[in-house]
């Protein structure tokens, strides 16, 4: 099988759903082989089923804790004896949540930032000695466009996105000589099931609202091209970052956001 991804092996973290799975199953049919890692095992499993089904032995599955460090390095691990090497991480896991500075707790707040951004450090952590041993690799981290302009009603949510561009650069620049790229994608909204629960509590670009298509239908108006993400933009941009097609694009944060940040 030939590919973007011909003979590399990757890591997509939160594969159980939506943007994970639907990248997981992406860099699978470019060549790559797959460990589908998610806290949600059956979600996980039936990501590395629909890879298999397709083509057998490219995919595996793990429940991972993503904020658990002896889980996390437990992932790694596993990739590399299952599947022979570790050439890209799609740090993708996370979470949403509608809050604002007054009003969030310290609980909400420190499992965001576990979630969101501790997770994203842990699974740097562990694969970067692997990647530096082999000559290098890709890292793409999710990020948001919470991270790179304010949105009302995600005060913990834009703190940890931020932190991910922060931690993205400084691997780019300590790693780059390693050989190690490190980029984050930035998203507007891609209507999941972690955008409905932000919706639903007041959060987010669209300002909240129970009725779910009028909400959708306000927050395309907000966005010069008129239209939300699909999962599919998320996967192709996170394929592109994660091949040797980008070989000198690194440290960089990368609005995927029909233009909101640009306006």
């Amino acid at each position: 099988m030939a590919g973007r991804l011909y003979g590399k092996v990757a890591i997509v973290t939160g594969a159980g759903s939506g943007i994970g799975r639907a990248a997981a199953q992406l860099f699978a049919a470019e060549g790559a082989r797959v460990m589908c890692a998610d806290i949600n095992d059956k979600g996980a499993a039936e990501t590395a089923a629909s890879i298999n089904d397709k083509a057998p032995k490219r995919a595996l599955s793990l429940k991972v804790d993503v904020t658990v460090p002896e889980q996390v390095e437990r992932m790694v691990a596993e990739t590399v004896s299952g599947l022979g090497k570790l050439d890209v991480l799609y740090a993708n896991a996370g979470i949403g949540e509608a809050g604002n500075a007054i009003d969030l707790s310290i609980e909400q707040w420190n499992r965001m930032i576990a979630i969101n951004l501790t997770s994203v450090w842990l699974s740097t952590k562990y694969a970067l000695p692997h990647m530096v041993a082999a000559g290098g690799g890709s890292i793409v981290n999710q990020s948001s466009l919470a991270g790179l302009v304010g949105i009302g009603g995600i005060a913990h949510y834009s703190a940890a996105k931020a932190g991910v561009i922060g931690l993205t650069r400084q691997v780019a620049v300590e790693y780059g000589p390693k050989k190690v790229r490190c980029n984050a994608i930035c998203p507007g909204t891609i209507f999941t099931p972690l955008v409905e629960t932000v919706w639903s509590k007041g959060g987010g670009v669209a300002g909240g609202g129970a009725d779910m298509e009028e909400t959708k239908k306000r927050s395309a108006l907000r966005y010069p091209m008129g239209r939300l993400g699909e999962l599919s933009d998320c996967a192709n941009l996170a394929l592109f970052l994660a091949s040797d097609e980008s070989s000198w694009i690194t440290g960089y944060a990368v609005p995927l956001d029909g233009g909101m940040s640009a306006a």
